[in-house]
């Protein structure tokens, strides 16, 4: 396991939930319909790609590649640019942060890409113990 990234994809989660919750209930009388939505799609992903860095983080007992490691740093990047962008465009009103969301798009697509690679690179099989 890759306890630094689990660590992260833990802290991630954290957030993932807090700013859920934040958008659920703090959000509601300040931002439009729309833009809950937008929130709503940053906090989604956000979630779906946390669980994906726990994955690759315990996917390091069987996998044993360099490019498992980059599938990480894609997914963070991802999170990163493209729910943090969708955040900060929500919360500051500011569209410059919504078109570097696409960055994001593509680190989360390039982290996928980069498991499957270091997947099938592997020579280990994975056994339940």
């Amino acid at each position: 396991m890759r306890k630094g990234i689990f660590l992260i994809a833990c802290l991630s989660g954290f957030l993932a939930t807090a700013l859920g919750a934040f958008g659920s209930h703090g959000l509601k009388t300040v931002a439009s319909g729309e833009m809950l939505q937008i929130f709503g799609l940053a906090v989604e992903y956000h979630f779906y790609h946390t669980l994906a860095l726990l994955a690759a983080a315990l996917a390091g007992h069987w996998v044993k590649s360099k490019l498992l490691d980059y599938a990480c740093y894609a997914f963070i990047a991802g999170i990163l640019l493209f729910s943090g962008t969708l955040y900060s465009y929500v919360l500051t009103g500011t569209k410059f942060f919504a078109m570097l969301t696409p960055m994001g798009g593509m680190g989360f697509l390039i982290g996928w890409l980069m498991l499957a690679a270091a997947v099938y690179q592997s020579n280990s099989e994975v056994h339940p113990e």
